[in-house]
């Protein structure tokens, strides 16, 4: 089975003026998360995957998830092939469990726990 992209993020130093960009660009709707300043993203479309635009504490980048069942597992695998961690498995109660790595050329993709 592959390992499908399941989310994105958007990440900035202005995610509020990055938020009205692409709300009047592409017609999202954004969802502002309660107490942070991240929004998630409602594209308007069934094919879409979820996203959320939020403030970086470093350089604006973009980063999609990929999908996986275990995602420390993974991380072992990224670095035996020379990709490095760059956030550790973390799990948020009731919601999701990520991690980041950058790749061979220092591109940062993000993994997340499958559901099942």
């Amino acid at each position: 089975m592959g390992a499908p992209v399941t989310w994105f993020e958007i990440i900035t130093n202005d995610p509020k003026a990055a938020r009205e960009f692409y709300a009047e660009i592409f017609g999202w709707s954004l969802n502002t998360v309660s107490g942070m300043d991240n929004a998630l993203v409602e594209t308007g479309s069934a094919e879409a995957i979820g996203g959320g635009i939020g403030a970086a504490t470093g350089p604006n980048q973009v980063i999609f998830y990929i999908e996986v069942d275990d995602p420390q597992s993974y991380l072992d695998r990224i670095e035996r092939a020379g990709g490095r961690t760059v956030v550790p498995v973390t799990e948020v109660p009731d919601m999701v469990t990520f991690a980041q790595f950058a790749d061979p050329q220092g591109n940062v993709i993000g993994l997340v726990k499958s559901a099942g």
